[in-house]
């Protein structure tokens, strides 16, 4: 056999037993599973293609029950947040995909002692507010991140000059691929500028934030100017915000509009004209369009400016 052959012979195997694990999930699951999910509608981009298997994780039984099924049969699981910073091919995602929902959206504050419970599906500008609002200062920053905090745990997200790791002060994360149930400190997630420790497979199932005693005037004014300055200098619409990391030193969205490609289209898919480091998506467009684009942003950075820039995006379902 030619060596195309066995590659073909590899991914032919490889596909077949993600088709196993898929069907083996499936039946574990029982009436939690979903098939044939529509992810579009869960991310920011609302592009992108469908879900092998989808499930909602609402309580502990919920959760238990999926982590067991995803254990036995070993199916691929990717863990949706608000999908604010993912991009799914148009093929789609050939394994099992989670989402936190009902008692993990609460947000829990103890105003006397500034502190935050969080759980992980809860939404990011909703605990900014929520924490400004009860006289807890430190998190107003966060109305600006359109996810939820399981998200801002993975990828330490930032901006305005903070970031999570900077009021993080512990989360419970469950491995979903190997069953344990943790409470982690932050110093132990290694968070560094959008990334962390937490795995593909991990669930953020809470987290606990340390504000600090502050005035609900002052706090919700920091936000109107948050707010303010965001619809000033970022564009709306379907996008996944920032979609290269910042070298250091220097600002992704300047590269790109150094590089000339502020408003380079290709098919459904635009290099915003307000800030080059957003890749707009046409309505009913392409996931595959958007990738292209940014593999062509890239590609072209890297050869007109000579600096290799790196996604922030998380992709799901594209060739490597």
């Amino acid at each position: 056999m030619s060596p195309t052959g066995r590659a073909g012979a590899a991914h032919a195997d490889g596909r077949s037993e993600a088709l196993h694990a898929v069907e083996r999930a499936a039946v574990l699951l029982g009436p939690l599973a979903r098939r044939d999910e529509p992810i579009a509608a869960r991310t920011t981009y609302r592009v992108g293609g469908r879900a092998a298997l989808f499930a909602e994780i609402a309580d502990e039984a919920s959760l238990e029950r999926v982590a067991a099924a995803v254990a036995a049969s070993g199916v691929e699981v990717l863990v949706l947040g608000r999908g604010s910073n993912l991009l799914v091919a148009d093929g789609g995602f050939a394994g099992l995909c989670v989402a936190l929902v009902g008692a993990f959206e609460e947000v829990e504050i103890d105003a006397a002692s500034a502190r935050i419970v969080a759980g992980g599906a809860a939404y990011y500008p909703v605990l900014a507010r929520r924490a400004a609002a009860a006289g807890c200062a430190g998190m107003e920053w966060a109305v600006g991140i359109p996810g939820s905090v399981g998200g801002a745990v993975a990828m330490n997200a930032g901006g305005h000059g903070a970031e999570t790791g900077d009021r993080l002060r512990s989360c419970r994360i469950v491995d979903l691929g190997g069953g344990s149930d943790r409470v982690v400190a932050a110093a132990e997630l290694a968070l560094g500028y959008r990334r962390s420790r937490v795995g593909p497979g991990d669930l953020v199932l809470s987290a606990t934030f340390a504000g600090e005693s502050g005035d609900p005037d002052t706090s919700a004014k920091a936000i109107a100017e948050i707010v303010a300055w965001r619809r000033e200098h970022q564009p709306g619409g379907r996008n996944a915000g920032s979609v290269f990391t910042n070298p250091e030193g220097d600002s992704a969205g300047r590269l790109v509009e150094a590089a000339g490609l502020k408003g380079l289209r290709i098919g459904s898919a635009q290099v915003s004209e307000k800030h080059a480091n957003f890749v707009q998506a046409d309505a009913g467009g392409s996931a595959d369009d958007v990738h292209r684009l940014i593999a062509t942003v890239r590609r072209l950075v890297g050869e007109r400016l000579g600096v290799e820039l790196r996604t922030e995006l998380r992709l799901v379902g594209f060739a490597p």
